[in-house]
Order: C-alpha cells, then sequence, then structure tokens
C-alpha cells in the first residue's frame, strides 16, 4: 500500500470517478533532466494516463509533462513512454491482476519524496454508469448531513 508524505505535484481525480481503485503502489519514475524541473514546477497532468505491463515492465502512457521552457534542443517529448520502478515482487503481483481479473493500472497521485518523483498506481476496474450515479447521491446524502449538522449546532 502506498502512502506519500511528500509534496503533492499532479493528482488524477478522473481516476476516481471513473474506476473502484482496490490497491495502490508507490512507484519511483524514470525521467530525462528537463522532465523532472517541469515536473517540480508542476507543469503535468495525469488526466488520461495508464500504465501497461510490457516484457516483465511497467509503463506509463499518456502522461503529459510540457517541455521545460530554458531547456532548448535538450527537451523532452512530452507524452513519451516512461518506465516505472517497482519491485520484482510487485511487478509479478501486479500482472497477475491485470490478466486474471481484468483490472487495469492507473496513476492516481505524483509527488515528490525525500527529493525523488514517485507516482501512485492504483489496481483499478472501472465502475458503471450505475455505479457512478450511486457515488453521486452518496456524496449528495454526506453533504446534506454535514449541512444539516451544522445548522443544528448554531
Amino acid at each position: 500500500m502506498a502512502k506519500h508524505d511528500g509534496k503533492l505535484l499532479a493528482q488524477n481525480r478522473k481516476a476516481y470517478h471513473d474506476f473502484f481503485i482496490e490497491e495502490t503502489y508507490e512507484a519511483g519514475i524514470v525521467l530525462l533532466g528537463t522532465e523532472i524541473k517541469s515536473i517540480r514546477r508542476g507543469q503535468v497532468n495525469l488526466r488520461d494516463a495508464y500504465a501497461r505491463v510490457e516484457n516483465g515492465e511497467i509503463v506509463v502512457y499518456n502522461m503529459h509533462v510540457s517541455p521545460y521552457e530554458q531547456g532548448n534542443r535538450f527537451n523532452h517529448e512530452p507524452l513519451r513512454p516512461r518506465k516505472l520502478l517497482l519491485h520484482k515482487s510487485e511487478i509479478t503481483k501486479l500482472i497477475g491482476a491485470v490478466r486474471e481479473q481484468g483490472s487495469t493500472l492507473v496513476p492516481t497521485k505524483l509527488y515528490l519524496k525525500n527529493g525523488f518523483c514517485k507516482v501512485e498506481i492504483g489496481l483499478a476496474k472501472g465502475k458503471k454508469l450505475h455505479d457512478k450515479r450511486e457515488a453521486v447521491k452518496k456524496k449528495e446524502a454526506a453533504r446534506e448531513i454535514e449541512r444539516a449538522f451544522r445548522d443544528r449546532q448554531r
């Protein structure tokens, strides 16, 4: 289970709306010099990002890291695939879960921890439309209860 205590740089809120996140894992990420500079400035987007298993490695796709302004010819490709760094046992567990259960891997957070960039990836199952409606109803009910409780306190 991933539990971060660093500076949050980006969050994928859409992932929690579209998927049930069952487990989360903390992974390092292989970056180029100009990429980490852009990420530290907060110029990163995880909205459409997903992870896939390839050749026994986990790779993140569609994670948009804006080009670094002072990077000149050494700038990076904004949407290039980026390799994640996990322990072998975690990778084998994720490979089995993706193959057997029909789950997918979704990056949920990007943060700095002890000076290193980390990605929290979630083992996720897709939500159906009725599940999304049910989640919205629960949120609204919780808001109404909170509002009533606050009004009663006054």
